[in-house]
């Protein structure tokens, strides 16, 4: 029998349910300091214990942050804006501090277009020589580092978070042109503006946030019913098997599964 990590394939790993994952996971977040504001989203970490028990597939939602993570491990990397989840191998006992930057904001540190690393996973060293390495929950450590490296400020790729926060705070933004309009810009401006400073485009952004409110109506009320066809229609898709394809090209699995994960 194939298997995968002590599990057969096809056959759902049972601590993916009902929240059982977090027997073995811990959590956090934390603010960066004031000076890294605007540039720095948030610390986060987590750790696991999984002694004596088979490996655990992590599933990782895709976010618009470029992300800087200090696996206990390995060595710190950095991570570009992935466009739909992707999955991470847990084993034995481990954690790793993480940083999610601001859309838009990392431009300034790398000093090439972000979508030069959308999809892709490198050394941090490359673009941040000297990094520490730095232990989960240690984010006072990493905020002291990226404040002394933080370059001088970038307008453009303030206007490009601006854009994102836009969309982020607007429901019912659908439309790339309306984004655009709202944001002072033409459409094509907006495209290039993002391919340069956030690392994907209007269009899937604008996805993702739309793509986001269903898990918002998850979380909202675990385990209710969910009028699935009533949300696909306020979230104007044609029907419910329209919603459920786009959300699982997107998250790795129909809404429906991805609420019995949680």
């Amino acid at each position: 029998m194939d298997k995968r990590d002590g599990y057969p394939c096809g056959v759902r790993d049972p601590r993916e349910l009902g929240g059982a994952w977090s027997a073995f996971q811990r959590h956090g977040a934390a603010s960066p300091s004031p000076v890294l504001e605007g540039v720095v989203a948030r610390y986060w970490w987590a750790t696991w214990d999984l002694t004596g028990q088979p490996g655990y597939r992590q599933l990782l939602p895709p976010t618009p942050s470029v992300q800087l993570t200090f696996p206990t491990d390995g060595e710190p990397l950095l991570r570009g804006v992935h466009r739909r989840c992707f999955t991470r191998m847990l084993h034995g006992a481990g954690g790793v501090q993480g940083v999610a930057f601001v859309p838009g904001a990392f431009r300034r540190f790398l000093g090439a277009p972000v979508s030069s690393l959308t999809g892709r996973t490198v050394p941090a060293a490359e673009v941040f020589p000297g990094i520490p390495a730095v232990p989960p929950g240690d984010s006072a450590t990493v905020d002291a580092f990226l404040a002394g490296a933080l370059p001088p400020p970038d307008p453009a790729g303030d206007a490009a978070a601006a854009c994102v926060r836009h969309a982020a705070a607007t429901p019912g933004l659908r439309r790339v042109d309306d984004l655009a309009g709202a944001c002072g810009l033409g459409v094509r401006h907006l495209q290039r503006l993002f391919a340069e400073h956030v690392g994907v485009s209007p269009k899937w952004l604008l996805r993702r946030f739309r793509l986001q409110e269903v898990t918002d109506v998850l979380a909202a009320a675990p385990g209710a019913p969910v009028d699935w066809a009533g949300l696909a229609a306020d979230l104007g898709y044609v029907d419910q098997a329209h919603l459920s394809r786009d959300f699982a090209a997107m998250f790795g699995e129909p809404p429906t599964t991805y609420a019995a994960r949680y």
